[in-house]
């Protein structure tokens, strides 16, 4: 498994510094704008609710842009990502909008113990991440360890229902497993969700699914209990050019068609238990 961490870092470490400097992550944004928001946090900040004087950490944090944003809506926040490219990206972004964010290099499920047991009244985790885990029991078993009795876990991710089709095909086509599999799914593609001015040089990845049964069996038996889930027809990117439209108000993309065919991200909270 270390060797499928290995490829996916080479990966992300090109994508980060290409990421920047895209107009789709539009990092200019945050340091014009003391108030703006990242598209998925304001998707779901009415789900968030007050998150002032709360320990938040989270996990997988890339550029850092949701981080910066939940910082914005009050909590005090630590970000973890395994890339130090993208972390190098997150602290100046976090520098340009004057957001506090102690930031740490380190895989996901080392979190424990880099970061301290018990510390957090919030995990989070944006959309994308959970894909590039092979275990999402060890996920949870590391969410566990990061709360606090009584903290929350607040997760948006794209559905496992999404990730088992293809996207270069009629959404009815599915391709890919919907369960967790051991070995992982090899992608070798030059291109990225957002646009770039070239191509990815490092563009092998490996990738899991995991359906919504072993993600939420997998935080039920770690001792978290399930507070909110919603499924949604959107997503925060285009997963089938051609067939997916964008809605301006949100920023979010769904089917041209008959969008309630698709269960495309979801939005799940649970609470640590006592």
């Amino acid at each position: 498994m270390t060797d499928s961490f290995a490829v996916n870092k080479a990966n992300w470490d090109e994508r980060a510094v290409l990421h920047a400097a895209s107009p789709d992550y539009g990092l200019a944004r945050f340091a014009a704008d003391p108030a703006h928001l990242s598209g998925v946090v304001r998707f779901d900040r009415p789900r968030l609710g007050d998150l002032t004087g709360l320990r938040g950490v989270h996990l997988q944090c890339h550029l850092g842009t949701d981080t910066v944003s939940l910082s914005r809506l009050g909590a005090a926040m630590t970000g973890l990502d395994f890339s130090g490219a993208a972390l190098a990206e997150a602290r100046r972004l976090a520098s340009a909008a004057a957001a506090d964010i102690d930031f740490h290099e380190a895989n996901v499920y080392d979190a424990v113990d880099v970061l301290g047991a018990g510390r957090f009244d919030l995990v989070y985790t944006g959309i994308g991440a959970l894909c590039w885990l092979p275990s999402a029991a060890r996920w949870a078993a590391v969410v566990a360890g990061l709360l606090r009795p009584g903290g929350r876990l607040f997760i948006r991710e794209g559905h496992p229902m999404l990730w088992a089709h293809d996207e270069g095909a009629n959404p009815a086509v599915l391709r890919y497993p919907y369960f967790e599999h051991a070995e992982p799914l090899v992608f070798d593609d030059p291109e990225t969700y957002v646009a770039v001015d070239r191509p990815i040089e490092h563009g092998l990845t490996h990738s899991w699914n995991h359906s919504l049964g072993e993600i939420i069996t997998a935080l039920l038996d770690h001792g978290l209990t399930l507070t909110a889930f919603t499924e949604h027809d959107s997503v925060p990117w285009n997963g089938w050019p051609g067939q997916m439209v964008r809605d301006e108000d949100t920023g979010e993309w769904r089917l041209k068609d008959t969008p309630s065919r698709l269960a495309a991200s979801y939005t799940l909270q649970a609470v640590k238990t006592g």
